[in-house]
């Protein structure tokens, strides 16, 4: 995939932003790369012309992200279905989703000007809220969806079926369900496995569940996961990768499915999920 146009993205919260905003722009600039500035961005960098992110996502070909993972879940929340090629370049400790890190940012951008970048295809959650006959529109979640109770300190009943076929009846502070991209997140703290990023699979996780039996359970990326709220005292909400939340009202239904489209995710050459996985989560041994 060759790179015509460029659309830069940043936390303009982190440290030192501005400043690697501006030296990555001049380094595209050195490969006749034209860039496009987010709104926020082109303030903090100094720069005139700045666009909304739904812009950017139908003008650029990729979106470099300078920031953390929460700033790729960020515009993966605001694109919605105008999904396109992101590269992530990390500003503060080692992410998942980053590929690059701002002290090797020369490197970065050559290897995209030079189409030397790799693209690994994320699949992406399509959640709806089903009560009656009204719906929800669809929601995209790269991570994860998350029913959970409000403030109360106490369990909520989530009646879960898989393609029509009764599962369970979770009993539990909450339920994840996870794209394999989520499998490292919220998931994995509460107890689930690590996922291959393309394994074809979604994982659904209990939080912390009544029932001690209750354990993660791994499903194809094809299912349809259908979860009903009949807590009748206290309220639930739906989270989408750690956005604001949505009250579920009682008797409704959350229909979690997978997107019709993936995210391409760059990563370099050289680097690898496991290479990523060894040093996040500090495995060592004889043989690593």
């Amino acid at each position: 995939m060759h790179a015509k146009t460029i659309g830069l993205i940043a936390h303009t919260g982190k440290p030192g932003v501005a400043k690697l905003i501006n030296a990555i722009a001049q380094e595209f600039s050195r490969y006749s790369i034209s860039i496009l500035f987010e709104k926020e961005t082109a303030r903090i960098a100094g720069k005139n012309s700045g666009h909304s992110l739904a812009k950017l996502g139908a003008a650029a070909d990729l979106l470099v992200v300078a920031g953390g993972d929460g700033t790729i879940l960020h515009v993966v929340g605001q694109l919605g279905e105008v999904i396109k090629p992101i590269f992530g370049i990390n500003v503060g400790s080692l992410g998942f989703l980053t590929c690059a890190s701002s002290s090797t940012y020369r490197e970065a951008v050559e290897c995209i000007a030079k189409d030397r970048i790799n693209f690994s295809q994320r699949a992406l959650l399509e959640a709806r809220v089903i009560l009656g006959d009204k719906r929800t529109g669809k929601m995209i979640a790269l991570n994860d969806a998350v029913l959970s109770r409000g403030e109360v300190s106490r369990l909520v009943l989530l009646c879960t079926r898989v393609n029509g076929e009764p599962l369970t009846e979770f009993n539990a502070d909450g339920l994840i369900v996870a794209t394999p991209t989520g499998s490292t997140a919220y998931s994995l703290s509460a107890g689930g496995p690590i996922l291959d990023p393309e394994s074809g699979v979604f994982v659904i996780t209990p939080i912390c569940p009544h029932v001690l039996t209750n354990r993660s359970i791994i499903v194809a990326d094809g299912s349809i996961i259908d979860i009903e709220v009949s807590d009748p005292d206290y309220p639930v909400f739906l989270t989408l990768d750690g956005r604001k939340p949505i009250h579920v009202e009682r008797g409704s239904t959350v229909t979690i499915r997978k997107a019709r489209k993936t995210l391409p995710l760059a990563s370099l050459p050289e680097a690898s999920f496991f290479s990523v996985v060894r040093q996040k989560l500090k495995w060592s041994g004889s043989n690593v």
